[in-house]
């Protein structure tokens, strides 16, 4: 089944890209068995990075900006952060051949795993804001613990997101997630999308941006954290989303990219077996 599963992509890549005329695929980055120069290097400098960066709780639970995890529940999210580790091997390549397809810069690369304090600190808001919520709810709307960035420039931007898009969908991705909001008079400017990789099953974000409007994400970041904190007053968040808004207010919208919807799903059927041989008389 992995190697039909192989065998599809690789075929639905070379197709893509030969109607694309943008060259061939490598099977490396297609077939998942090897990336980019210093990408296992990376793998395992990630995996020691969420070790290291677990944060002392009381008696194996979790605490951070007022906020708090109970050993039991921080115990099944370092469990969820293990399945995204294991599933972002397998999707990294994928995303390396999509970049090149649709002639993407695949910006923050090195940040394509959530770090464990920002995933810990996502669910007990989570959980603090729906004291009703299991951690198991939460943890099942989380889309962004692997997540990618495709950037293109404001000309190519609408095409390009197509073409990824589309790619996604031809490798069996399937799209749980599309919000586009460029055609917005306020607030973030972007795609923001979610995948669910065939083979794991983990869900996975990438985001879809020209220069200008990352630019403004990055620049808003710390004031849209900041916001989300149980300690700000209602006040500062408004105060805060106004400074949001007046950023992504300076972003142009490129042309297109308003009507930019979710890819038709297409999954690739298995492969074809040869029919059963005709039985034919013995020979005299």
């Amino acid at each position: 089944m992995t190697n039909n599963r192989i065998a599809h992509r690789l075929a639905a890549a070379a197709a893509l890209a030969a109607a694309l005329s943008v060259g061939a695929v490598p099977t490396a980055l297609a077939d998942g068995r090897t990336a980019r120069p210093g990408a296992l290097s990376h793998h395992a400098h990630a995996d020691k990075a969420v070790k290291a960066d677990l944060p002392p709780g009381d008696e194996g639970g979790w605490h951070g900006d007022g906020l708090s995890l109970n050993a039991a529940d921080n115990k099944k999210v370092d469990r969820f952060l293990a399945r995204a580790r294991s599933a972002e091997r397998t999707v990294s390549p994928e995303m390396q051949a999509v970049a090149r397809i649709s002639h993407a810069n695949l910006i923050g690369f090195d940040h394509r795993l959530k770090s464990p304090d920002s995933l810990k600190r996502k669910v007990a808001t989570a959980l603090k804001e729906a004291p009703g919520q299991s951690v198991d709810t939460a943890l099942s709307r989380i889309s962004d613990s692997v997540r990618y960035t495709f950037q293109w420039t404001d000309g190519s931007y609408s095409r390009g997101v197509a073409i990824a898009s589309s790619a996604l969908a031809l490798w069996g991705n399937d799209s749980v997630k599309w919000s586009n909001t460029w055609g917005r008079k306020h607030g973030y400017k972007g795609i923001n999308s979610a995948w669910r990789d065939p083979g794991s099953g983990h869900v996975f974000e990438v985001q879809f941006h020209t220069p200008s409007s990352k630019w403004a994400q990055e620049a808003t970041h710390k004031l849209y954290e900041e916001q989300r904190l149980p300690s700000t007053s209602p006040e500062r968040a408004r105060e805060l989303q106004e400074q949001q808004d007046a950023i992504f207010a300076s972003v142009p919208v490129p042309e297109g990219a308003e009507q930019l919807g979710a890819p038709a799903q297409t999954r690739p059927t298995d492969a074809q077996t040869l029919p059963a041989p005709v039985d034919r008389p013995a020979a005299a």
